[in-house]
């Protein structure tokens, strides 16, 4: 499969000088998941995914 599973959803309109996103993006990578942030103009939000064939435990 080459999709992407969608970990947490972002407003873009954040504070300034936070980056939620991207804070919340590294923690997943220091678990050990490749998680990337992407922008889903059609929301106006930041997705944070993991591509692929990736099993997500969502009680984690």
């Amino acid at each position: 499969m080459n999709g992407r599973t969608v970990l947490m959803r972002f407003p873009a309109g954040g504070p300034r000088g936070s980056w939620p996103a991207e804070e919340f993006a590294q923690a997943r990578r220091q678990e050990g998941l490749p998680a990337e942030v992407v922008m889903d103009l059609a929301t106006d939000a930041f997705l944070v995914i993991v591509r692929g064939d990736v099993t997500v435990d969502a009680a984690a």
